[in-house]
């Protein structure tokens, strides 16, 4: 069954093509892939399933239903999660803080009841208190819960990000770039958490990486951007071998 499906997805800027016809069929349960050169339209994709940018042309369906066109909060709502390229955790507020920003949308606290302290009030924050915990304890990193977002490493930054997602409870979750900053031996376990948030929550995944062992390890199948088209779409060992792939993204990658 597709979970999340694309269909002539375009998006221009100007006279500037940054999609041009992009199809996808994300099957539920599936880690997918999506890889290319800088500039291919990676992040402009992720920003039109998840409505930040309204497509030009085309739509996007979960579970069947149409979401292109919506706000971007109406479609997180729906069960869709993301992170970004660049962190987005807010200093000055603990980790904890930052994972329970992510139950905002959810929380259906009126002023006037935060305003009085009502108990309904404090149920809520408990909850919401024990959600967060328990997401930063899925990824391994409650014991950094009571620190300053902005003092965690880049790398760790980006897990906490990944947490902060989860805590949506999230049918699918669209990762970009999640291995910026991580060492090897932390790439291999986000590898690891990956497969446990398939395996243990269910969740369907779609990650832009520029980090090949990640993306060759853990993905089902991967779909090739380049210059806003998709190129090629396969498994690894399919992608590996096609010829436009090679000179368009993963030549100049192996070769280095």
């Amino acid at each position: 069954m597709s979970k999340l499906v694309t269909r002539n997805l375009s998006m221009t800027f100007g006279g500037l093509v940054a999609l041009d016809g992009v199809d996808l069929d994300v099957p539920e349960g599936e880690i997918r892939g999506v890889i290319g050169p800088n500039g291919a339209g990676k992040t402009t994709l992720l920003n039109a399933i998840t409505g930040v940018n309204q497509p030009t042309d085309g739509e996007v369906l979960l579970d069947g239903e149409v979401i292109s066109g919506l706000k971007a909060s109406r479609i997180a709502a729906r069960g869709l999660a993301r992170t970004f390229q660049t962190s987005q955790l807010f200093a000055g507020m603990t980790v904890l803080e930052n994972v329970m920003t992510g139950l905002h949308a959810r929380m259906g606290t009126s002023p006037l009841a935060a305003a009085f302290g009502l108990p309904s009030v404090w149920r809520e924050e408990e909850d919401a208190t024990e959600k967060a915990m328990s997401a930063l304890d899925f990824v391994g990193m409650q014991q950094f819960a009571d620190r300053d977002g902005g003092e965690l490493s880049f790398g760790q930054q980006r897990v906490v990000e990944i947490a902060r997602a989860l805590v949506r409870e999230p049918r699918v979750l669209l990762l970009d770039e999640p291995a910026v900053g991580l060492s090897m031996t932390r790439v291999s376990e986000l590898d690891a958490l990956l497969r446990r948030i398939r395996e243990e929550r269910g969740v369907t995944i779609v990650m832009i990486e520029h980090v090949i062992r990640l993306v060759m390890g853990v993905c089902d199948r991967i779909t090739v951007l380049s210059s806003g088209r998709k190129i090629a779409e396969g498994t690894a060992d399919e992608v590996t071998q096609n010829p436009e792939v090679i000179e368009a993204y993963l030549g100049r990658e192996l070769d280095a």
